[in-house]
């Protein structure tokens, strides 16, 4: 069958991605597993993660990465309701992995669970087909497959520590730093949902104006300087509720001077580098809540669906490819100039 195939780990990325037509098709779906046909698969900041290397894990080369796509399913395997077969899905790429208990162990109540990643730890969507546990599908039926393989991921990923961890309340003031991307875009699209006015940052004035079209209240050119000063401003000195950032060391500290007591700064990567400057001082004595936040539950991952299915909400689509030029997506992707998703339309 055709895939999207990284030949190695390598950067930049792009130049090592071709589009094969002999690459082996899934076997047969094992118990709880299906196997989907593609119509539509969406990037992730994650496919330039598998380009490059994940620190820390090994992964064999050639391989087929993709966290998000949409398509119907074509086999199952035992204990599948066979009503799944034919249906249109999307997939939430995140499996929870379960350690074996150990005698003694504390309970996990509150303790995050691992995942391993479709399209990271296992081979992902950018092909014509692809296998998934039924548990992690969502069923998408009549959507657009372009908008819904450009959904999931992102989209958990914002729900989860927006609304589940973080308890986003609507009216409260929300900051979002580098929107674009998207995790940012979803995060805005999550605010606006909830009436959250939502202040966004950008180093792209286009970038700027496109979020306002999409409901941002207030947009800050980030030309480097500090600007918490403009976001308390904006809120009358009394700062945003919740700062969600991906950027991580150069917005970071920025986002710990623009929050109010009590707020919640919420990270789901850290595009600029891990090793940012904080304030303690503000932390402890605003009182502020700090989430780090990594996808999501099949749960929160079939709540989010439900919105999307209802209208609620809507990803942003920033271009579409056909597979031969999967490698343009690529340098689009390491280029950072997208504002939304990235899709490959396999139809």
């Amino acid at each position: 069958m055709q895939a999207i195939v990284v030949a190695k780990q390598a950067r930049p990325v792009a130049p090592n991605v071709s589009l094969r037509s002999d690459w082996p098709a899934p076997p047969p779906p094992g118990p709880g597993w299906v196997v989907v046909r593609t119509l539509c698969s969406a990037f992730n900041h994650m496919d330039l993660w598998v380009g490059r290397g994940v620190p820390g894990l090994e992964l064999a080369y050639p391989r087929v990465s993709g966290c998000d796509a949409c398509g119907v399913v074509e086999s199952i395997g035992a204990g599948v309701d066979p009503a799944w077969v034919g249906r249109q899905v999307i997939y939430n790429a995140a499996m929870r992995v379960d350690g074996t208990p150990r005698p003694g162990e504390p309970p996990n109540t509150m303790l995050a669970p691992q995942y391993e990643l479709i399209g990271e730890h296992h081979l992902g969507a950018h092909a014509e087909r692809f296998a998934a546990p039924v548990a992690n599908l969502a069923s998408v039926e009549g959507c657009d497959p372009i908008e819904a393989a450009a959904f999931g991921l992102c989209a958990l990923t914002a729900y989860s520590m927006m609304v589940t961890k973080a308890s986003l309340r609507p009216g409260q003031a929300v900051l979002i730093t580098g929107i674009g991307g998207g995790v940012a875009t979803s995060a805005l699209a999550i605010a606006k949902h909830l009436g959250c006015p939502v202040i966004v940052t950008s180093r792209h004035q286009r970038k700027l104006d496109r979020a306002r079209e999409l409901g941002a209240d207030e947009a800050i050119l980030d030309t480097g300087q500090d600007w918490s000063r403009e976001v308390r401003a904006w809120t009358s000195k009394r700062g945003v509720d919740m700062a969600v950032d991906s950027v991580g060391k150069a917005t970071h500290l920025a986002c710990i001077k623009s929050m109010a007591r009590g707020g919640a700064y919420v990270t789901p990567g850290c595009t600029t580098g891990p090793d940012a400057t904080t304030d303690l001082a503000r932390i402890f004595w605003n009182q502020l809540r700090l989430y780090g936040s990594t996808m999501g539950s099949n749960d929160e991952f079939r709540e989010v669906t439900s919105l999307y299915r209802a209208g609620m909400l809507r990803p942003v689509v920033d271009g579409v490819y056909p597979p031969a030029e999967c490698a343009a997506a690529y340098e689009r992707l390491e280029q950072g100039e997208q504002f939304g998703k990235l899709v490959i339309d396999w139809r």
